[in-house]
């Protein structure tokens, strides 16, 4: 909540460490996550100590104690650990390239100070279980990741329909999504049009199926599409570098090789 008195701010919330980049010799600048105010730009001093470092990792949530002398002024940061997931990534290289993936792909695409309860909430939900037990998101996480990046698109209001086929209407035999509306196509919809289209894995349409590596990176190929066609595209943004070298992992783990969002068609 926030606290304000003459020209001060100083409240608290529990944030998501988006990033952190030096500042100085000592210092950081760190974009975190909250359900209040959405994308927060701050400052950490001291943050290159050996107790800041590993407070500050991306992933980690913080019970963050937000201050500055003015509305607008820059806002300094402290807090500490109320989770953290990176230390036990270190043997789980799968495992740490989606939470580096969500948490990038988040600082770079939501507006800064808009607030995104509904996408905070899974934003925590999706790390906690990543960072739980490294050795199960191994096998188990990605469609959650593809899940989450659903949600972010959402959130920015280009959210994806998968409640029924586009050209016939069944909700059921839903097999491939339109590269033009993000709408649901039915395997007897598609017709001569099917290689035109994106395949739609079928852990997009429940929760219980986790799928493969191949429905991972169909996934992946998905989402991708419309991150980079509509939240990063329209800004002439590339997408970010590590949620491509997610995809050029579970590419490999598929056997396939990877392909660009501009070359899975319009």
């Amino acid at each position: 909540m926030m606290q304000q008195g003459g020209t001060s701010l100083d409240r608290e919330a529990p944030a998501l460490v988006l990033s952190a980049a030096l500042l100085g010799e000592n210092n950081a600048r760190v974009h975190v996550l909250t359900e209040e105010n959405g994308l927060v730009r701050g400052v950490v001093y001291g943050a290159r100590s050996r107790a800041g470092s590993a407070l500050w990792q991306p992933g980690n949530l913080v019970k963050t104690r937000f201050q500055a002398r003015s509305a607008g002024g820059i806002v300094r940061l402290s807090g500490e650990l109320l989770y953290g997931c990176g230390f036990r990534l270190l043997d789980a290289p799968l495992t740490l390239a989606m939470v580096q993936s969500v948490c990038v792909l988040a600082d770079a695409a939501l507006p800064e100070g808009e607030p995104c309860p509904i996408l905070f909430a899974k934003t925590v939900k999706l790390l906690s279980f990543l960072g739980f037990d490294p050795a199960v998101s191994e096998r188990e996480g990605l469609p959650d990741v593809v899940r989450w990046e659903c949600a972010l698109l959402t959130e920015l209001g280009f959210g994806l329909d998968f409640s029924a086929c586009a050209v016939t209407g069944a909700t059921t035999g839903l097999a491939y999504v339109s590269p033009k509306t993000g709408k649901a196509v039915s395997e007897d919809g598609a017709g001569e049009w099917k290689d035109r289209l994106l395949p739609l894995p079928s852990f997009l349409l429940s929760e219980e199926e986790t799928g493969t590596p191949e429905d991972w990176l169909a996934g992946l190929r998905l989402t991708g599409h419309f991150l980079a066609r509509d939240a990063f595209g329209q800004r002439h943004r590339p997408l970010p570098a590590a949620r491509e070298r997610l995809v050029d992992r579970v590419a490999r783990l598929a056997g396939q090789p990877n392909e660009t969002p501009e070359e899975e068609g319009d």
